[in-house]
């Protein structure tokens, strides 16, 4: 509340372009689609509806054939047409979706339609991006090593200028620890970045590789704080190795912290029998020790951006349906290839475009709440379409006459509709019930 002065807004996304319209417009595109499964319902109905009218033809005929008369036949025939409207049938599924993607909108995870919701249910194998999705994205400058030829604090400025300009989470936090001492930046004549290795760049009349292993192997540098890297790795710590000039001057350790929710997820989805993976560029002895904290079961390092949806594509061939797991521009493509796609709302646009998914917390335990409420969705649908067949088809043979062969009451075309009716009241209030899901634990 500002009683005084005066507050200067600027709006960057209005109207359709601002997040809450985005949300409201996946969940409309969401509950308006058809899942496979409906698919099912449209085939059952295809047969259904011909077999009924036939149904309804030879009763009436057979009623009047007996001596029954011209309006005892006409009832006949309109009872058995009411009683089988296949409503039930086609309310099946939408109504569980949209009662299912809404109250997925309520916890945080948008689901993008009706297929999504139910592959879900069907994940085998889930591999989780490292940085900003197992880990918080948000590393620190730890360790600096040198090899005698610089001081620690030239290093990181050097480091730091280099990486003035990177958006990438490791770049950021060697710029962010030299602005915290207070460390004046040089200006850089030249920058380019090498992805998946790392940067290049001169300053000062000096070239500067700055990156990981791969890089400075790539570049023939020799590595002479191998000891020191190794200690590194196996702290779970990420070793940026820098050279001037061809020769390796130091090694700036980042490390990320893992999520809170991170190792409970996992845990949670192992109860579930999926096999869980992780995917980075880090090198192979740090990715194990953040594998190892939080109980991964596959370890895919040292994979490059581009690689990323090769990975995934490779454990799809074993027969498995695969989810991914991301938040950045380099996860895009394997969110698309992935038979679901999940990306954290705190990531970016490209991401949150390609996916299937979008949990709006970026907590991974909403992971394990998606694939649960896809298969409460999923049984509901079912339970809808068992019912909604066996009601209509247990009314037929009523609607047709057979309680009057044997001296019972005859059926109304008025008791057939109260009865359509009721049949159709039944599957909606079933999927109503989705209302009451919770996270199991």
């Amino acid at each position: 509340m500002n009683k005084n002065g005066s507050i200067k807004f600027k709006a960057t996304k209005v109207g359709k372009d601002t997040a809450l319209a985005q949300i409201i417009k996946l969940v409309e595109e969401a509950q308006g689609s058809k899942a496979p499964i409906a698919k099912m319902a449209d085939v059952i109905s295809g047969y259904f509806v011909p077999i009924v009218i036939a149904i309804a033809i030879v009763a009436a005929i057979a009623w009047y054939l007996t001596g029954a008369g011209q309006i005892f036949a006409l009832t006949i025939f309109i009872s058995v047409l009411v009683i089988a409207c296949p409503c039930a049938l086609g309310l099946a599924t939408p109504t569980a979706i949209m009662v299912g993607t809404g109250k997925g909108a309520e916890y945080g995870v948008l689901i993008k339609g009706g297929e999504p919701l139910e592959t879900t249910h069907k994940i085998k194998t889930i591999v989780f991006d490292k940085t900003g999705t197992i880990t918080e994205g948000k590393p620190k400058v730890t360790d600096i090593y040198t090899s005698g030829n610089y001081k620690e604090d030239e290093l990181l400025i050097i480091a730091a200028s280099a990486e003035k300009g990177s958006e990438h989470p490791l770049g950021e936090a060697i710029v962010k620890a030299a602005e915290e001492k207070n460390l004046t930046l040089k200006k850089i004549d030249k920058f380019m970045a090498i992805p998946g290795h790392g940067i290049e760049v001169i300053i000062d009349n000096m070239d500067i590789y700055l990156g990981n292993l791969k890089l400075m192997k790539d570049k023939n540098i020799e590595i002479s704080l191998s000891n020191e890297a190794s200690k590194l790795a196996d702290e779970g710590k990420t070793p940026m190795f820098i050279a001037i000039n061809g020769k390796l001057e130091g090694i700036i350790a980042v490390a990320d912290t893992v999520k809170p929710s991170s190792a409970n997820a996992i845990k949670r989805l192992h109860k579930m029998g999926i096999k869980v993976a992780m995917i980075t560029g880090d090198n192979k002895r740090t990715a194990e020790a953040i594998a190892k904290q939080v109980g991964i079961d596959i370890v895919l390092a040292e994979v490059l951006p581009q690689d990323k949806a090769n990975e995934v594509k490779k454990l799809q061939q074993n027969g498995d349906i695969v989810a991914m797991v991301g938040d950045g521009i380099n996860d895009a493509p394997a969110l698309a290839q992935a038979d679901v796609g999940i990306a954290i709302g705190s990531g970016t646009d490209v991401a949150i475009e390609s996916a299937d998914i979008v949990l709006m917390k970026s907590d991974l335990e909403d992971v394990v709440t998606a694939i649960q409420l896809s298969k409460a969705t999923i049984r509901n649908i079912k339970q809808n379409l068992f019912w909604a067949f066996g009601y209509n088809t247990a009314g037929i043979p009523i609607a047709a006459g057979l309680l009057h062969v044997f001296g019972g009451p005859l059926l109304s075309p008025m008791i057939a509709a109260a009865a359509m009716s009721f049949s159709s009241v039944s599957v909606l209030l079933n999927a109503l019930r989705l209302k009451t899901f919770k996270p199991k634990n």
